[in-house]
């Protein structure tokens, strides 16, 4: 009864007022209001619509920012969609925490214009701001780029000066990216953008970098140290005459991780090559959750992961996935095992398989990953769910 009467009682307030309600709520719990009703749910999808020309969209969204109230989340609407060019449109979304959600929608062509992205982030003085925002992106979500809206995605990014997380994903065409940020980009992701063949990081404060897609040519320009590495290149390198060599920089700043995802073809030609003929131990030291990427195409070799894991003394929680759609190496295997020098596993707690369509399979690789354990044997969890008893 009580709470019939509350939801009468909220009922007849006025949007004003639910607004006000809302704009006491902290940043993580205001949204959840829109799952209270569709009036809520209304209140916070409301959108403003624009129409104009391509070069009137970066104006449109440095206004919308301008008009929003981060503390008073209602009072102005959170979403812009500003059609352009006809048939073309950019979806602006401002949620919660400081982010911000752009998407474009154009029209696809099977023969995609490439393109280059330059994005300098965090400059002191930015010279090209057209309206001061009142609302501070630190967190930008950008999508579906073309070589016909990157002009206006550089110049919407380029007045982002308080940026600390970008993640671009399904750029169509973009070949070439550039990013720099001397102080506040702490985490950048890019997930499926096909094409790219280029990227330069200029980048000293980054401490996760997630990535996504074929391998690209990687530049990382300044030595920093990741936290969290994701490399699933899957689809293998972008360019037929990748060297072991060209991914040393990479490998270095991937060294201190704390959590890492790896495939077994990078594992094998990127890194094996450079780590087995160095003269001194290269360990992760700092791994501690690896999500190894594996085609188990021969289904009693696993000489890749058993090496690779020689090297991580700290590991405690260890994923395998299965993809037989995932790259594989020519490379022989042969040597893997035998040049490595032995590493126990002390503090592995967990395994977990995902994708394997035989226990026979998950079972004989347990047995070869145990037998670098010390101690109790981890816990084992199969890829229907199950636990597999190994003691």
């Amino acid at each position: 009864m009580e709470d019939t009467i509350v939801d009468d009682l909220f009922d007849k307030l006025p949007d004003e007022i639910l607004a006000c309600i809302v704009s006491f709520l902290p940043n993580e719990f205001a949204l959840e209001t829109s799952l209270i009703s569709t009036r809520w749910r209304f209140l916070w999808n409301q959108v403003v619509v624009r129409y104009g020309a391509i070069e009137d969209v970066s104006v449109g969204v440095a206004q919308f920012l301008a008009c929003f109230e981060e503390l008073d989340p209602l009072k102005h609407p959170r979403k812009l969609q500003f059609h352009f060019d006809k048939s073309n449109a950019l979806f602006a979304t401002i949620s919660t925490n400081s982010k911000l959600l752009l998407e474009f929608s154009t029209e696809k062509s099977e023969n995609e214009r490439r393109y280059e992205l330059k994005f300098k982030l965090n400059k002191d003085h930015i010279t090209h701001q057209i309206v001061a925002p009142s609302f501070l992106v630190k967190t930008l979500y950008l999508k579906s780029v073309s070589y016909l809206t990157s002009e206006v995605a550089f110049s919407i990014v380029s007045n982002l000066d308080h940026l600390q997380n970008l993640t671009i994903v399904e750029c169509s065409g973009l070949q070439s990216l550039f990013i720099e940020s001397e102080s506040k980009l702490k985490k950048l992701t890019i997930l499926d953008c096909l094409h790219l063949k280029s990227l330069h990081l200029r980048t000293s404060k980054l401490k996760s970098f997630r990535f996504r897609g074929p391998l690209p040519r990687i530049w990382p320009e300044s030595h920093f140290n990741l936290t969290d590495g994701m490399l699933d290149f899957r689809l293998g390198p972008k360019c037929s005459d990748f060297k072991s060599e060209d991914f040393n920089i990479t490998l270095l700043t991937i060294k201190n991780s704390q959590f890492l995802t790896l495939c077994e073809w990078t594992f094998e030609e990127m890194i094996w090559p450079s780590i087995s003929l160095s003269r001194w131990n290269f360990i992760f030291y700092k791994l501690r959750e690896l999500w190894w990427i594996d085609n188990y195409k021969d289904q009693n070799n696993i000489d890749a992961l058993v090496s690779f894991l020689k090297l991580c003394p700290a590991l405690e929680q260890l994923f395998i996935q299965i993809d037989p759609t995932s790259y594989s190496t020519t490379r022989s295997k042969s040597c893997l095992i035998q040049a490595n020098k032995y590493t126990e596993l002390e503090h592995l707690k967990v395994i977990k398989f995902i994708g394997f369509t035989s226990q026979v399979n998950e079972i004989s690789v347990a047995k070869s990953v145990i037998q670098l354990v010390k101690g109790k044997p981890p816990r084992i969890e199969t890829s229907d769910g199950s636990y597999l008893d190994m003691e």
